[in-house]
């Protein structure tokens, strides 16, 4: 992945924000930077002595040795007092082995790909996480402070032989639900559940393989011919049903600036979708897309106002 993806990333406004060339004029960016010296991230965040809670997680995810390794990384860090913020009982529950693999999606949704440090700040609003969905990012340039999904950087630019550290005072969570359980909670999607559960995708939108949905609502199964949908969930059109599906779900996660970006996309039933704007509304194959960038654990979803039906 791009490093520049991964900018505008990191508060202006706290401890150890200056650009290099300014580090000789501030003692706590001359402090931040040798402290951590030649150690890698997870000897800086054991020394730093705030970081004992993220330790114990890493350690208890198996991620020790990846932090360890070359990277570069860059990670978001809750200090203690972050994690002690959670409800009660959270991090203990987080920590027994049977929930290894969600406190390993917790812990990746804090780290991002490469060595970005502040001097590389842009006007960007997200970057992608190791654990595969975006952080949302704020620049408030009047208070010179960035918040990362809500959480806010109150150090940055710690410096390690494999990355750097930015210290944040919430612990970030990313989404739990797969594809179908977001769409069922969202609400206006019971055509599409219905649809899905008849043709036998449930699973495969359930899985861990990331999937991109173009979810039309149940006002846009309403715009079918009357009597469509009913045909449809017919045992004997179960194949037809199937490819009208998977004209509505693209391999990986595609987020929306990615898909503008690229101009079209090819389904899982093998046909094209063409993306692009239109007076500034983004559409797929003549479908308004609605609402975009619905993160669930395994994929993302853009809501659309029509279904598409494959040539």
């Amino acid at each position: 992945m791009k490093t520049l993806l991964l900018l505008s990333i990191f508060a202006l406004g706290g401890l150890a924000t200056a650009l290099p060339g300014d580090c000789q004029k501030q003692s706590s960016c001359t402090a931040t930077t040798a402290a951590a010296e030649g150690k890698t991230i997870i000897d800086t965040a054991v020394a730093a002595g705030n970081f004992g809670t993220l330790a114990t997680a890493l350690d208890a995810a198996g991620l020790i040795e990846t932090l360890k390794g070359k990277g570069p990384f860059t990670v978001f860090a809750p200090t203690d007092e972050a994690f002690a913020q959670l409800p009660e009982g959270t991090v203990e529950t987080l920590l027994r082995p049977e929930n290894k693999a969600l406190l390993t999606s917790i812990l990746t949704f804090h780290v991002v790909p490469g060595d970005v440090i502040a001097e590389e700040v842009v006007k960007l609003s997200h970057a992608v996480t190791v654990n595969g969905q975006r952080v949302d990012i704020r620049f408030d340039d009047k208070a010179k402070e960035v918040r990362i999904n809500g959480a806010k950087v109150t150090t940055a630019d710690i410096r390690c032989s494999n990355g750097t550290i930015h210290v944040i005072d919430k612990v970030i969570m990313p989404s739990t639900k797969n594809l179908v359980e977001t769409a069922i909670q969202a609400g206006g999607f019971d055509s599409l559940a219905t649809a899905v559960r008849a043709a036998g995708l449930a699973e495969a939108l359930t899985g861990e393989q990331p999937l991109t949905v173009f979810a039309p609502t149940d006002e846009a199964f309403a715009q079918l011919p009357e009597g469509t949908v009913e045909a449809l969930l017919e045992p004997e059109n179960r194949d037809k049903l199937v490819a009208i599906l998977q004209h509505h779900v693209v391999a990986g996660r595609v987020f929306s600036d990615q898909a503008l970006k690229a101009g079209e996309a090819v389904t899982l039933q093998g046909g094209r979708l063409s993306i692009g704007l239109e007076e500034g509304v983004a559409y797929v194959n003549g479908a308004k897309l609605v609402a975009t960038d619905v993160q669930a654990s395994n994929g993302v979803i853009h809501v659309i106002d029509r279904v598409l039906l494959p040539e």
